[in-house]
Parts: structure tokens; sequence; C-alpha cells
């Protein structure tokens, strides 16, 4: 069995910047195990599996970390849309994905392409199931909020920044954690860890804005609003806060295309 990779920069416009993620289009579902093999030996913070479907939607789309699938992510749908409309010959303008989390819909506007993500708006979250503070580097908390993900707010951009967590600690907590906070230059900033899932330092990530952007959106009353992610890699995330949804958009990359051959016997 041979099976198309795409490896594509998400969330920015410029090559080794945003988050690599790996696109692999098939024509019928392969097994969950292999699927997660290959999500392992890609070793990106995600695999994105995209397969046509007649089920209410254009594609059905799974997504696997090195060591888990999860629910939802953002830069790896924004990284299959982009093979979709640019290398699969799909000539619709808007695509909808079937997913753990309910129809997606990517529409290409421009040179941006849209998401429309579910929005989790974190509740206030009084029982830290760690000492915060030692796992994030002796940062100074200002809050805690939780929807699917730990959300903690500290005092500015800096602090984000500078964070120096201990991922020990932050797996031991079971959860993943989303640092954010007011933004210089931008409305909000953020960064994501999620060494539960096998990764320390996720690039650029959609499904913690499903959180963020409800949660700026009501702190500082704006529905439109421009984040970035302080990780190394960097990206961009256009926000936009619509009802009990979320509207995440920004750019792609191409990085490379290549084929593998799995011995499927």
């Amino acid at each position: 069995m041979k099976l198309t990779l795409y490896h594509i920069d998400a969330f920015t416009d410029k090559l080794f910047s945003g988050n690599p993620a790996a696109v692999v289009p098939l024509e019928k579902w392969i097994d969950e195990k292999l699927m997660q093999q290959l999500a392992f030996e890609n070793n990106l913070s995600e695999t994105a599996f995209i397969c046509p479907t007649k089920n209410g939607a254009d594609f059905e789309i799974r997504w696997f970390t090195p060591e888990i699938e999860i629910n939802l992510c953002g830069h790896a749908t924004l990284a299959s849309a982009f093979v979709i409309f640019n290398y699969l010959n799909f000539n619709k303008p808007e695509i909808n994905f079937s997913s753990q989390s309910g129809i997606l819909k990517v529409t290409k506007k421009d040179d941006l392409i849209e998401m429309d993500f579910p929005s989790w708006k974190p509740d206030e979250f009084n029982d830290p199931p760690v000492n915060l503070k030692d796992a994030l580097g002796a940062a100074d908390i200002k809050s805690l909020h939780k929807n699917r993900d730990l959300m903690v707010e500290l005092a500015d951009e800096d602090a984000v920044q500078n964070c120096n967590p201990d991922f020990s600690l932050i797996k031991k907590s079971g959860y993943k954690i989303i640092i954010t906070a007011p933004g210089k230059e931008v409305d909000f900033v953020s960064r994501f860890f999620a060494p539960t899932a096998g990764i320390n330092e996720d690039p650029v990530t959609g499904s913690a804005h499903s959180q963020l952007i409800p949660f700026w959106s009501n702190r500082l009353n704006k529905n439109k609003m421009t984040a970035l992610q302080l990780s190394k890699r960097g990206g961009k995330i256009y926000c936009e806060q619509k009802g009990d949804r979320v509207i995440m958009a920004g750019n792609c990359v191409f990085y490379l295309k290549g084929e593998f051959e799995i011995d499927d016997k």
C-alpha cells in the first residue's frame, strides 16, 4: 500500500515557522493502529488523516499526536484544507470536515483559510492538580480557567514569553496547559504545553484558541482579535467570536510531498 504525505507549515506565511503538520489523504480508512504508528514515525505535533465521505460532509478528518488520537486540532485542519484546495482537485470554496468535534467548515478567502470551530468557553477553576507555580517556573498566576484544557492567565506578554515550564510536573498534572496574557502588539498571546499527549510545547495550537477566543472576547469586549502564539517557531491567528462558534484564520506554506509504502498484509 502506497500513501502520500504532505508536510505543511500552518499559521504562517514563512517557511520554517508556524506549526508543521503531516497530512495523509486516504481513499478509504486504514487501521487505527497503523495511523497511530505513522503519527509516531512522523514525530510531528499532529498527523491528520483525511478521507472522502458522503456522510453529510466532504471529508472525514482524524488527528493523531505521536502518542494519542485527539478530538480537535486546528493547525492540522488548516494544513489539510490547504492540501485539499491546492493539490487534490477540489473546486469548491468551502470544505466540510466531519470530525469527533462535529462538522468543521473551512473556507478559502483570498490568501487566508478560515476555520469555523466550536467555542469552548472556559469556566473558572480553583482546584489545580499540582503546584502550578512550580510547574510553570514560579510564574505569577492571575487566574485559572478550564474547558478541555487548563488555561492559566499570567500578568503580561513577558511572563508568557519567559515562562520556563517543568514538563515532568505538567505531565504529572494530567492536563494540557495553556498560558496566556494580553499582547503588546496583538490582542492576546499564548503558549501551549501538552506532555500528556507526547508534545512538550506545541508551536501553534488552533484547538487552544477554541478556549482563548471566548475568554479574551469577553475580557476585552471585542469580537475580532489577532493573536500570537509565542513558541520558538511562532504563529499568528486571526480570531473572531461568533455566537457559539469561533473563527480562526491563517496562512500555510508547503514544505514537502513524499510517498511511503506500507506492507498491509
